[in-house]
């Protein structure tokens, strides 16, 4: 059953499919060991690493499993990053929500937008109950965003991940349908 990666557009930023065109930028985000500081995995240091990813999103989708987004902001079509939702398993109505922006869009509030706007149309499309997301201890910025969405603290993953040698404990958060509460008249929740 395919899942199809929907176009959603916000206050701020259009959310779409990913594209080849995208590989670059994509790479730019991902070997930037400055924003990869908190992430499960190493800085990428091969540009088919990008194509490989876009082709998995691809992949996604066309298995049901999830649906990852590119980020751009509106006023001027720039990359800012990536949101998805992954692992969805309609057995247990549970998917995993995750998203990487670039520094520069930091601090912005786009996070949060897109985060809002992949929640309003999970919730509207899939029969999810629980989505879950999982964070750095040391990233207090993606665990503010995860509250700000209405996600929940649940627990504490001790040395779960180590990268390069360094040893890192990550957040584990949770979101129940009953608790999400959609932004009045949400326009995060509107397809483009």
């Amino acid at each position: 059953m395919s899942l199809p990666t929907p176009t959603l557009q916000t206050a701020r930023l259009r959310l779409r499919p990913f594209a080849d065109a995208d590989a670059d930028a994509l790479f730019a985000l991902h070997s930037d060991a400055h924003v990869l500081r908190y992430w499960d995995a190493p800085p990428w240091t091969d540009r088919t690493r990008a194509e490989r990813f876009i082709a998995a999103c691809r992949q996604l989708a066309d298995d049901g499993t999830g649906a990852r987004l590119v980020l751009e902001r509106t006023a001027d079509g720039a990359f800012l990053g990536w949101c998805g939702l992954t692992r969805w398993n309609p057995e247990h109505r549970s998917a995993s929500l995750g998203y990487c922006l670039d520094a520069p869009a930091w601090g912005h509030g786009y996070a949060t937008e897109a985060a809002r706007a992949v929640l309003a149309w999970a919730f509207a499309t899939v029969d999810l109950n629980r989505v879950q997301a999982e964070t750095d201890t040391r990233n207090l910025a993606s665990a503010r965003v995860l509250e700000k969405v209405g996600f929940r603290r649940e627990g504490t993953l001790r040395e779960d991940c180590v990268v390069d040698g360094d040893v890192s404990d990550s957040w584990v958060f949770g979101l129940l349908r009953r608790e999400w509460r959609p932004l009045p008249r949400d326009p995060d929740a509107a397809p483009a």
